[in-house]
């Protein structure tokens, strides 16, 4: 007897975005790899009708922290593999997708947990901001689910090749960087902050993370463009400048 399971007729299911998040992440690069990691990164999603609508959101200032299900849309065009190379494993060891994390899906969803911070409405567009948020500026939000603690909250789960966070590196700015980030920002501190919380995370990509040599990079975060190196696993931010 055959026993595959065969999916439902084509079309069966289809979804509908109902907005998009705006975030500082103008890149795919340099963004945490996973939610909660930058607490100093904060957006704000913003709703297409119908549900650009307060009664939506009744009663969601009773939770501390929500669901966001998305879209990997920038990922979409690509397809995906029955196998990745998590960035954990050093990015030489392969996994099953459906063991990892990879925005290359089958059908292109992510979840991520984010704190709510406010909710408010300017000219008839609903606002919803959160905080500590992993995603692409303009990612498509699907659906938004109240984090409940005691039943999404599992202290004793095993988290098998990604135990604990990784180790974050060590961040200055030379003085030319914190010169132009006076000149170029309203609110110097504030950004500092977010650019140090992101560059702590180690963005290079996993196989680079071993070379001992100095490494050059930019990343954008909001209008800026962020010139950086690395050296001794220590991070310099050596240029910023408005894009």
């Amino acid at each position: 007897m055959n026993t595959t399971e065969s999916p439902p007729p084509s079309g069966a299911m289809s979804l509908q975005p109902i907005g998009l998040i705006h975030t500082p992440y103008k890149q795919k690069f340099a963004i945490p790899r996973q939610p909660g990691l930058v607490k100093e990164a904060v957006g704000e999603i913003r709703f297409f009708p119908p549900f650009n609508d307060l009664n939506c959101f009744r009663g969601i200032e009773q939770f501390s922290h929500l669901w966001l299900v998305f879209q990997f849309h920038q990922t979409q065009t690509r397809g995906w593999k029955p196998t990745v190379r998590p960035p954990r494993l050093g990015g030489n060891q392969r996994m099953g997708v459906f063991a990892s994390r990879s925005t290359h899906r089958p059908n292109n969803l992510g979840i991520s947990v984010v704190e709510f911070l406010h909710l408010h409405q300017h000219q008839g567009q609903v606002c919803l901001q959160v905080r500590g948020m992993d995603l692409l500026d303009g990612t498509p939000i699907i659906d938004i689910k109240p984090y409940l603690s005691y039943a999404d909250a599992h202290p004793d789960a095993v988290s098998g090749y990604a135990v604990s966070p990784p180790p974050c590196l060590s961040v200055d700015f030379s003085s030319q960087a914190q010169a132009q980030l006076g000149q170029v920002c309203s609110e110097p501190q504030k950004m500092k902050n977010l650019i140090e919380a992101v560059l702590a995370q180690d963005p290079r990509p996993a196989y680079k993370t071993a070379q001992a040599l100095p490494q050059s990079y930019a990343m954008r975060l909001d209008n800026l463009n962020i010139h950086w190196q690395s050296v001794d696993n220590r991070i310099e931010v050596t240029a910023i400048e408005l894009i």
